[in-house]
């Protein structure tokens, strides 16, 4: 599952693109043409630096994360500041001190993320799944698949929503289709591609081919897995409150829904630390209202449903990604240029 632009607005279509299992990153045009050879290398140095980094152990990389993160307090001020915003908008009741704190703490473990990314890619699958102490509602989703109408699972920026997605497909439930939006760099998009299919998933592009194989796989009675709380374009997109804060919120799940009769739950990957280094897998219901026929009542408890999950661990939620950026025409912008 990957942030990227859901083209969502074909969906009204009924689009059924024909399945294929090219790797999408072929499908690209030469993103290196005319690229600055400094990028290039920049891309090289950070693929070597996750190779060498996936030689240490989990515990080592949430050391080095932690470590990271407490510079990085310091020394990320775009990012520290768009945290800092982020949560004084979503959790108001807190006291300054206590904004402050979980600030801290979320770029911690965003760091943490971060240095982890090199086992959740790199190890061998059987490696990084081992590190699993814990799977919280999988009755839900052996439930919801048995129900033979498909399930997507949307899997939101909170914890290590990489290992989720590498989890989904290895879970006795079969087969399993990903949104995908590969990065511009050719070298890094076929990394992350290799990574996130080589547990199984069928990694579709997010296109309006991409779509129609979402549509299919549903109709099929399969699991589909999305990450819903990115900024979608406009055209994918409409106007709902998330923490209580206006946020263009994608209207791609509740139309997916509308049109199969899928059901729907929340799963993420928890970071825990007892009895050793590892993550819990959970999975969450969401809250009725996202079947409803009205769109503005199901993106209503998209967002709910979300929020509830992020409050489980708020401090492991993506704070530093400018989840308000786009603003209802009249209103100011949140956040400052660049």
């Amino acid at each position: 599952m990957a942030r990227g632009n859901y083209n969502e607005t074909r969906l009204r279509e009924h689009p059924g693109g024909r399945k294929s299992s090219r790797d999408p990153v072929g499908k690209r045009p030469a993103a290196g043409v005319g690229r600055p050879v400094i990028k290039a290398l920049k891309m090289q140095i950070l693929i070597r630096l996750l190779r060498l980094l996936s030689l240490l152990p989990l515990s080592a990389l949430r050391r080095l994360g932690s470590l990271l993160g407490f510079a990085g307090w310091f020394c990320a001020s775009r990012m520290v500041a768009t945290t800092r915003v982020n949560i004084a908008l979503c959790f108001p009741d807190l006291s300054q001190s206590a904004q402050e704190s979980l600030a801290r703490r979320s770029i911690r473990e965003s760091f943490r993320t971060m240095t982890e990314t090199s086992a959740v890619w790199l190890w061998p699958g059987v490696r990084i799944l081992n590190e699993i102490r814990h799977v919280d509602g999988l009755p839900l989703l052996q439930d919801a698949h048995a129900g033979g109408h498909g399930v997507i699972v949307i899997s939101p920026h909170l914890g290590n929503w990489e290992l989720m997605g590498l989890y989904l497909n290895t879970c006795g439930c079969g087969p399993t289709s990903q949104l995908y939006q590969p990065p511009s760099d050719p070298a890094v998009a076929r990394l992350l591609f290799q990574a996130r299919s080589r547990s199984g998933a069928n990694m579709v592009a997010s296109d309006r081919r991409g779509v129609g194989m979402l549509l299919e796989a549903l109709r099929r009675g399969e699991i589909i897995g999305i990450l819903p709380d990115q900024v979608p374009p406009e055209s994918g997109g409409e106007f709902s409150r998330f923490f209580g804060v206006d946020a263009l919120t994608m209207t791609l799940v509740s139309r997916l829904l509308m049109k199969t009769g899928a059901r729907i739950l929340l799963g993420y990957a928890r970071r825990v630390a007892q009895p050793r280094a590892g993550f819990e897998i959970c999975f969450r219901e969401m809250p009725m209202a996202i079947y409803s026929r009205d769109l503005h009542q199901s993106l209503m408890a998209l967002n709910l449903g979300i929020e509830a999950a992020v409050r489980e661990v708020p401090e492991q939620y993506h704070w530093e990604y400018k989840r308000f950026k786009r603003q209802p025409p009249g209103l100011p912008k949140i956040y400052d240029a660049g």
